[in-house]
This record gives structure tokens, C-alpha cells and sequence, in this order.
């Protein structure tokens, strides 16, 4: 079994964007840290992992490796909790960072399926087939990439800056992941573990696609590596006083209304 000391962390969706940052901004955090790089595709995380090691050989303090997780199939996410409980006994940290935006033209009732298959659905499995691990961890913390998006309050405020952008299904599946977080702070805080939902807000990532990419950065959006630094902040206990309020830890500090 590998070394007990180590702080296990599982990123979900890790090979892209925020969960691929965070992957980074982990490993060059501390020495402690041990990564474990969730990837639905072995040739893309694999990939993934080969450009950290090229570009950041010389800054990275923590150790990596690949995990092939499927957030959207039952037997990949048993076979990869059955991995992790082998080689390591225990999980520190679960990010639950993978998710999409459906694009494509499609209808109301596929794009809803769809959107909350990967975004509220998988969340809640992969925390329950990891949570005998978590257990096992003596300082355990769940942490769900949500959005403001799913913040019904802003929703409802004609002042927010996103009060125009539509996305309903997109909306909806990240209010729901909100109240699955605020649910599993509250099931979960009697054996001590941290949860918490979080907002990244408006990154350069990969979950509109590179068109949407290209659209991100001429929109104004901001480097992912800035959403991977405060999750490591979250991770190392820095927000756990935002994480005792009720609501959405924030990227730029405090909490954000459900």
C-alpha cells in the first residue's frame, strides 16, 4: 500500500481546464500531496499527465497518477474506488469537478438528461462509492465544483451581471448539485468531514468546447489556474470559515447565496 502520510486527492474530469489546473496547482502546493488524476479517457489523461510532466517537471512537490474514472458509468467508478481502496486505503479529498454544457441543437428533455447525468447524478454516485474511503481519512473533505450559476438568489436578481444568459438546463443541474452539497454538509458532519459547494467562476475551460473556448476568452473569462489556486486553498483549510456558512464558497472570498 502506498505511503499512509500522503494526502490522497481524486480530481474528477482532471485532464481538462480547472481540474486539470488544480492538478497542478496541487502537486506544486506541497510534497504531501497525492494526486490522483481522474480521466474518463486513458489516452487523453494520459496525455494530460505527459504535458504536466513536460512543462512543470521542475516545480511539482506532490506526486500524480492516473486514475480512469467514468463519472457517468456505475462499473467504471466501483472499478476505480476498488483501485484507490487497494493502493492506498483511504481518500483525503474528493473533487467532484467533472462537467458539461450541452451545445449541440438537440431537444428540451435530452439536453436535461444529458446535462444531469454528468452534473448532479454523477456527483452523487461517485461520492457514495467513495464515501467508505473518505471515512477512513482523518481529515476527510468533498468539495463539488458547482457554479453561481445554480444560485437561485442571483437568478432572481436583474442586477447580476449574468441575469440575461438563459442556460436553464445548465441552471438547473448546478442548483441541484448545490442542495446535494448542502445535504452531504449536513449527513456528513457528525464523522467531521468538510463539504462544500464551489464557484469557480467564469473560467477559459474546455466544457463549451474550443469554439466556446474561443468565445470565453474574448468574453473576458479568467485563467483556470486562478479557480485551481483557491481550490488548493480550500483543500489546505483556508476557506474553512467560509465553508461553515451557509452557501457557495466563491472563488474571490465569501459565500454566495443558494
Amino acid at each position: 500500500m502506498a505511503d499512509a502520510h500522503k494526502i490522497v486527492v481524486l480530481i474528477t474530469g482532471a485532464n481538462s481546464g480547472i481540474g486539470f489546473e488544480t492538478a497542478i496547482a496541487l502537486s506544486q502546493a506541497s510534497a504531501d500531496f497525492h494526486i490522483l488524476f481522474g480521466s474518463r479517457s486513458l489516452e487523453k489523461g494520459q496525455k494530460a499527465l505527459d504535458e504536466i510532466y513536460t512543462s512543470h517537471s521542475s516545480s511539482l512537490l506532490g506526486s500524480l497518477s492516473l486514475l480512469q474514472i467514468d463519472v457517468t458509468l456505475e462499473s467504471s467508478i466501483l472499478a476505480a474506488r476498488q483501485d484507490v481502496e487497494t493502493k492506498y486505503g483511504k481518500l483525503d479529498v474528493l473533487v467532484n469537478n467533472a462537467g458539461i454544457i450541452v451545445y449541440r441543437p438537440t431537444d428540451t428533455l435530452t439536453r436535461l438528461r444529458e446535462t444531469f447525468e454528468t452534473n448532479t447524478f454523477a456527483p452523487a454516485i461517485v461520492t457514495e462509492a467513495f464515501l467508505p474511503l473518505l471515512r477512513n481519512s482523518p481529515n476527510p473533505r468533498l468539495i463539488y465544483v458547482s457554479s453561481n450559476q445554480g444560485s437561485i438568489s442571483l437568478r432572481l436578481d436583474p442586477s447580476y451581471e449574468y441575469f440575461q444568459i438563459k442556460g436553464n438546463e445548465y441552471r438547473m443541474s448546478k442548483s441541484a448539485l448545490n442542495m446535494l452539497a448542502a445535504c452531504h454538509k449536513v449527513d456528513f458532519a457528525e464523522w467531521g468531514c468538510k463539504v462544500c459547494a464551489f464557484n469557480p467562476g467564469f473560467m477559459v475551460t474546455n466544457l463549451t468546447g474550443e469554439e466556446g473556448r474561443a468565445r470565453r476568452i474574448q468574453s473576458g473569462a479568467r485563467n483556470a489556474r486562478e479557480a485551481a489556486d483557491a481550490l488548493v486553498d480550500v483543500v489546505q483549510g483556508g476557506r474553512d470559515g467560509d465553508i461553515e456558512k451557509s452557501g457557495i464558497v466563491d472563488l474571490d472570498g465569501g459565500v454566495i447565496a443558494w
